[in-house]
């Protein structure tokens, strides 16, 4: 029997291990083909799939949740996996180190209500700090993707060294100090927790966790004590990440149980078993567990995943010369990306998973530090422009607050419109030709035209065509004034398409 029960937990390890690392390398950005196969990694995990209205993917996360148990929060959510990491090496210090707490039911149904309030009313910064796949896209993108992005430039310089020329040099920059404060917050306070709890944050404070607990407590194959074999050793209590399992009563509290089978690895006396709350028959010690069991295991979450099934800059400087970096401009309105109709819509549907972040290749996206879109990407031009033939946001975006479209839909579609600054103009501050934002505009929605300064001298300045514009931010991004451009894009309120 504890052969049979190491396999099961060995499939369950494997496949958390699976989710855990694409998840990671997903926010890594380490390729968009990779980006593309994975993708329904991200749209299997349950809060973007609420916010998705995709019934589907949560009709099977709740019956998988009614047949195995939370295995969701053990397998899938990689917050969840991330707390496990840390508790394992909480355990390596000092073993036997959990014991059984009740269940804070209070405070579990308090937050729980809180977030759902706060995401019915669109209010960004609670539902974006409690949502658990967000929380750990912000980590990985804040903390590991500039680490990540160091090594590829080490690896990149080595290349070059052999001339392969086969890895690309990474652009390095800080997306947003805001984030990047608020993910190592969430890593040290999570990591504090799980490593001297377990699973508290889990069970006291997510969400999802919460959900998925009413549903955990019908499920069919749970953890089951058996008392004529228990001698009350206590073993499983103090193995039980979930502090679940009260080892006195011999009861396991079905709502934070997760599945995770160490309290089964640690009974010495098999006493405890992973099996059907009904329809089962006693089993001498040598009859072995049914295969079918880690058949149906394995082909459920294999089933989840299954059914959701660097482009080059511009140099203005031509390399020659240094150049001051651009500040960006101040927006009445908020530029969003194609596909995602408006800001409203955006605020109201976006996690702030910042995946859209990690997979935009010419560094458009970046979080907001505006209290009302909390962490939610923006776009802006200080580093490359959002290309017309470019749709990967909202083609990985798990949560449709960026909506899949193609390069047809984009290229009709205005976002916002471009505004030109007289005093910042290189022809009026200098009265030397310029005219390069008619010249890269894609759109053909520049012009130069005829101009008398305000001393008297004749120049060629920019107009803009709004109808034309589809606020792509090319002019703003190509226009050769510092630090502030004498073009920038004005988002609009809710996005127009021809």
């Amino acid at each position: 029997m504890r052969h049979k029960t190491n396999i099961l937990r060995a499939i369950r390890i494997a496949l958390a291990t699976l989710f855990f690392v694409v998840a990671t390398l997903l926010f890594l950005g380490v390729g968009w083909q990779f980006n593309m196969w994975f993708a329904w990694v991200a749209k299997v995990q349950f809060l973007p799939a609420l916010m998705a209205l995709d019934f589907a993917i949560l009709a099977i996360l709740v019956v998988l949740t009614l047949i195995f148990g939370r295995l969701y929060c053990s397998v899938i959510c990689p917050l969840g996996v991330m707390q496990d990491i840390f508790g394992w090496f909480g355990r390596k210090q000092k073993k036997n180190r959990y014991c059984y707490s009740s269940e804070k039911r209070w405070l579990r149904y308090s937050v729980l209500a809180v977030f759902i309030v706060c995401l019915v009313l669109g209010f960004a910064p609670v539902t974006t700090l409690l949502a658990p796949y967000s929380a750990y896209g912000r980590i990985v993108n804040s903390i590991f993707r500039p680490l990540y992005d160091l090594l590829q430039n080490a690896l990149a310089l080595i290349d070059t060294q052999f001339e392969w020329y086969l890895i690309p040099e990474a652009e390095l920059w800080l997306r947003s100090v805001t984030s990047l404060v608020v993910a190592l917050l969430t890593l040290v306070i999570l990591g504090v927790l799980a490593w001297r709890n377990g699973r508290s944050y889990c069970n006291t404070v997510c969400p999802v966790g919460t959900i998925l607990s009413f549903f955990a407590r019908f499920s069919l194959f749970r953890i089951q004590v058996d008392e004529s074999k228990c001698n009350k050793c206590s073993l499983c209590e103090k193995n039980c990440r979930a502090a679940a399992i009260d080892s006195k009563s011999g009861k396991v509290d079905l709502s934070r149980c997760i599945a995770c089978g160490d309290c089964i690895d640690k009974c010495n006396h098999k006493a405890i078993s992973y099996k059907p709350v009904f329809g089962t028959t006693k089993k001498s010690e040598e009859q072995p567990t049914s295969q079918s069991k880690r058949a149906v295991l394995t082909g459920a979450l294999l089933a989840v995943g299954t059914s959701a099934m660097s482009q080059a800059k511009i140099k203005v400087d031509g390399g020659l010369a240094e150049i001051e970096d651009k500040k960006a401009p101040h927006r009445d309105t908020p530029l969003t990306p194609a596909g995602s109709v408006s800001a409203r819509n955006m605020q109201k549907h976006c996690t702030a998973c910042q995946l859209c972040v990690s997979v935009c290749p010419n560094n458009v996206l970046r979080p907001s530090t505006d209290p009302s879109r909390f962490m939610q990407p923006e776009m802006s031009f200080e580093r490359g422009f959002c290309r017309p033939e470019c749709t990967r946001c909202s083609q990985v975006c798990p949560t449709a607050a960026i909506r899949a479209i193609d390069k047809e839909d984009k290229s009709a579609i205005r976002i916002g419109r471009a505004v030109w600054i007289e005093e910042n103009c290189i022809p009026v501050a200098k009265g030397d030709r310029c005219g390069i934002c008619a010249r890269s505009c894609d759109a053909k929605a520049i012009m130069m035209v005829d101009y008398t300064t305000s001393d008297g001298r004749k120049v060629k300045v920019p107009t803009i065509d709004a109808e034309r514009c589809i606020g792509c931010g090319e002019c703003e991004y190509i226009c050769p004034a510092r630090p502030l451009s004498a073009i920038y894009v004005e988002g609009y309120t809710t996005h127009h398409k021809d």
